[in-house]
């Protein structure tokens, strides 16, 4: 099983910042986009770390294994960063499915749509964390990506913006990787459904709240 998010601090650049970070109680299966343990793959943990939105490192993977490292982490593990304060997280539950979400939409964007001349320096990322408790096959994980992604883009749509999601965007699905295999992760399917209920709950309720970047309240 996954824990739930401890709220942490790693030190950097002279400033206690901010980073959320799951344990597994035994070894998970999982899939992600992150920059750090993406693909599918067994992992140990996951990490969801506040940057500021000056941070322009080309490495962010080692940045995050470097994280690791300070917060004592072993094993194969995935790690997020975002701009947004990490104790904004929202976490929502449905029929033993647990969501949780860190919300920044202010950047947002259609995903067919051409990208701007310039890019935004408002922060805006939606990193989502996944915990179904059932195994899940590649397929249906794969599938379970997509169906977080849609209830994402139905949140951003219910709360009136004209968008998709964010250009900077992140799921992570972990799931036990014992018991019976469930082959599907859709939006009707026994555990996609749930997952979906959570993912868009989730998002709702983050979008909804004022987001500061991190780094803006450091200057009051």
């Amino acid at each position: 099983m996954l824990s739930d998010p401890l709220l942490t601090t790693r030190r950097e650049d002279g400033l206690d910042v901010p980073v959320l970070v799951w344990r597994a109680t035994a070894p998970l299966r999982a899939v992600s986009s992150a920059p750090f343990g993406g693909g599918i793959g067994v992992r140990h943990w996951v990490v969801n770390a506040t940057v500021p939105m000056s941070y322009d490192r080309d490495d962010p993977a080692d940045h995050l294994a470097a994280l690791a490292r300070g917060l004592d982490l072993d094993g194969p593990g995935v790690g997020l960063l975002t701009g947004v304060d990490v104790a904004e997280v929202v976490a929502r539950a449905d029929a033993g499915v647990w969501a949780y979400a860190t919300v920044g939409l202010g950047n947002p964007v259609r995903a067919a749509e051409p990208a701007p001349a310039t890019l935004a320096e408002r922060v805006g990322t939606v990193n989502i964390v996944v915990y179904v408790p059932a195994r899940l096959s590649d397929a249906a994980l794969v599938n379970a990506v997509a169906t977080a992604t849609e209830a994402k883009a139905q949140a951003i749509t219910d709360l009136g913006l004209a968008a998709t999601g964010t250009p900077t965007d992140a799921v992570t699905v972990c799931c036990p990787v014992d018991g019976p295999e469930s082959a599907y992760g859709g939006p009707r399917s026994t555990w996609g459904a749930p997952l979906a209920r959570a993912v868009h709950a989730a998002v709702l309720a983050g979008g909804a709240r004022p987001v500061v970047p991190w780094s803006d309240r450091l200057n009051g």
